[in-house]
């Protein structure tokens, strides 16, 4: 029962998320934890993994999701039923994307859902950060020395060009000696 539950939600995240993985992660932080598989801070632990490991976050975060429920069975269903419904969208958006890109309701709609995508990872990156105790109603030392790392990282982003995998080791660098 629990392989057809992962295939279910997955499944559906997969069909129903537009944007990329980051952008999906709002769905399955709501479905994982709704349905009681993980806590919204183990969650947040399996995507910090998942973003730094070689593949799509959304995925990798389904397929550890499924390992984490189900084991190694779990974490094959759950890859399969994440990537399933992308891969036969492109493949039918392939077909038309060919016939109909220049048509103005096709440029229309992809315009139009730039900003939703936006939103979703800003929420995502938000409730995380809530979760977290990143960002909380009080200030603390810790919390004002984390939004100094968020800063100092994006500001190596943003300027200084600095290569997002020497960002993210640096970062953990830095939280080691601070922390």
């Amino acid at each position: 029962m629990i392989f057809i539950e992962l295939f279910l939600v997955f499944c559906m995240i997969g069909a129903v998320s537009f944007g990329g993985g980051y952008a999906m992660i709002p769905l399955i932080e709501r479905e994982v934890t709704s349905k009681g598989w993980l806590t919204t801070s183990e969650f947040t632990d399996i995507i910090a993994v998942a973003g730094m490991s070689p593949g799509p976050i959304a995925t990798n975060s389904a397929t550890v999701v499924g390992y984490s429920v189900a084991g190694i069975p779990g974490a094959i269903v759950s890859s399969l039923a994440m990537t399933l419904p992308s891969l036969v969208i492109i493949l039918v958006i392939a077909i038309l994307f060919m016939r109909f890109n220049e048509h103005e309701l096709v440029k229309s709609a992809f315009y139009g859902l730039r900003p939703i995508i936006t939103s979703l990872i800003i929420y995502a990156a938000i409730n995380f950060s809530i979760a977290n105790g990143v960002i909380s109603p009080t200030f603390s030392l810790e919390m004002i020395l984390l939004v100094f790392i968020f800063l100092g990282a994006l500001f190596s982003l943003l300027f200084l060009k600095i290569h997002p995998a020497l960002v993210i080791v640096l970062s953990g660098i830095i939280g080691v000696f601070v922390f």
